[in-house]
C-alpha cells in the first residue's frame, strides 16, 4: 500500500500526476510487453513540446559498430561533450523519448550532447547495451567526427537504466585501461538489479515507477537471475570503485531506486571518488522527462544541469 500524499510531493502538479496514476495505474509492464510499451511511449512523446532550439542537430552513426546517435549543439563551438544514455528499463526509450531532455541539457550546460541509441532488451540482452556505450565512449576519445568543433572534457551521463549503463561503462573502461570519461553523471540510477535495497519495497507502488516494472525490465535484460548481482550488471556490488571519474549522483525522495542510488554514491565517496550527491526532496523518479508536467520537476532538472555545468567547468 502506497503512503498517503499529504503534501509530501514537491508541488501540486506533481501531486495531481501521482494521484491520477494511483486512481488508474494501468496494467503492469509484464502484462503489456516491450512492443506495446514502446508504442505508448511514442504517443506520449509526440504530444510533448520539442524543447529549446539548437544551433545544429545531427543524426549520426557512431562507434566502431555503427551505433545510431543524435548530436545536439547549442552553439557552433562548445566547451564540452556529454555522452547521454537514456533510461527506459533497458527495454524502451530511444533518441526521441529523451530529445527534449537532451535539448534542455545542452542549452543549460553549453555542452554538446551525444544521445546514444544503444541496443535494447529483450531483443538484445546484456551485455549488448554496455558494449555499445563503451564503444561510443572509446570512439569519442579517439577523435570521432562528433567532436569537430567541440572543445574540453567528455562526460558520460544517464538517467535510470541509462545511469546503470553509464556506471557500468566507466567500470569496464577503468578495468580495461581506459580511456575514461572526465566525469560521470547518474540521475536516479539503477545500481542493484536484485532490488534488494529498502526503498524498492517501501516505495514499490504508488509513486510513478513500480518496483515490479523495474524487475520485469531486469528480467528482459538479464534473463539469468543468478547474474543480476554480478558487478558487471549491478555496479553497487563492484568490489572496488577506486579510480572512477568524478561523479554527480542525484536521487529522488519518492523513488523505489532511491536507496540503491544513494548506496552507490556513498561507495564512490568511500573509494575516494569525488562525488556530488543530492536527494531531491518531494520528487519522483524520471523528473528529467517531467518538466512539462511539474514546475518542481523542471526545477530539479535545472539543478542537475547546473551541477553538470559546474563540474565540466572545473574539469577544463
Amino acid at each position: 500500500m502506497a503512503e498517503p500524499l499529504d503534501g509530501s510531493l514537491a508541488d501540486a502538479e506533481l501531486a495531481a500526476f501521482i494521484a491520477a496514476g494511483r486512481q488508474d495505474p494501468g496494467p503492469p509492464a509484464r502484462a503489456v510487453g516491450a512492443a506495446e510499451l514502446r508504442r505508448a511511449q511514442r504517443v506520449r512523446v509526440a504530444a510533448r513540446p520539442r524543447g529549446p532550439e539548437m544551433a545544429r542537430v545531427e543524426e549520426l552513426t557512431v562507434g566502431t559498430t555503427g551505433v545510431p546517435a543524435r548530436c545536439y549543439r547549442p552553439a557552433d563551438t562548445v566547451r564540452a561533450l556529454v555522452v547521454f544514455l537514456h533510461g527506459g528499463m533497458w527495454t524502451i526509450g530511444d533518441l526521441d523519448s529523451h530529445d527534449r531532455a537532451c535539448r534542455r541539457l545542452a542549452r543549460a550546460t553549453g555542452a554538446a550532447v551525444l544521445s546514444v541509441d544503444f541496443r535494447r532488451a529483450p531483443e538484445h540482452p546484456w551485455p549488448a547495451a554496455v558494449d555499445d556505450c563503451v564503444d561510443v565512449v572509446r570512439w569519442v576519445a579517439a577523435g570521432g567526427t562528433s567532436r569537430a568543433g567541440i572543445e574540453g572534457p567528455t562526460a558520460v551521463m544517464g538517467d535510470s537504466s541509462g545511469g546503470n549503463l553509464a556506471a557500468l561503462a566507466c567500470l569496464r573502461l577503468r578495468d580495461e585501461g581506459g580511456p575514461l570519461p572526465a566525469a560521470q553523471v547518474l540521475a536516479y540510477p539503477n545500481t542493484d538489479l536484485t532490488l534488494s535495497h529498502p526503498s524498492a519495497r517501501t516505495m514499490a507502488t504508488g509513486w510513478g515507477l513500480a518496483s515490479d516494472d523495474v524487475a520485469w525490465g531486469a528480467e528482459q535484460w538479464v534473463p539469468d537471475p543468478a547474474r543480476r548481482a554480478d558487478p558487471g550488471v549491478s555496479p553497487v556490488f563492484a568490489p572496488d570503485l577506486a579510480g572512477l571519474p568524478p561523479a554527480v549522483v542525484v536521487t529522488a525522495e519518492h523513488d523505489p531506486l532511491r536507496d540503491e542510488g544513494e548506496a552507490y554514491a556513498a561507495r564512490l565517496a568511500a573509494a575516494g571518488v569525488p562525488v556530488r550527491h543530492r536527494r531531491e526532496a518531494g520528487m519522483i523518479h524520471g523528473f528529467l522527462t517531467l518538466d512539462t508536467v511539474s514546475p518542481a520537476a523542471a526545477a530539479a532538472g535545472d539543478r542537475l544541469h547546473a551541477d553538470v555545468a559546474d563540474l565540466l567547468a572545473h574539469l577544463r
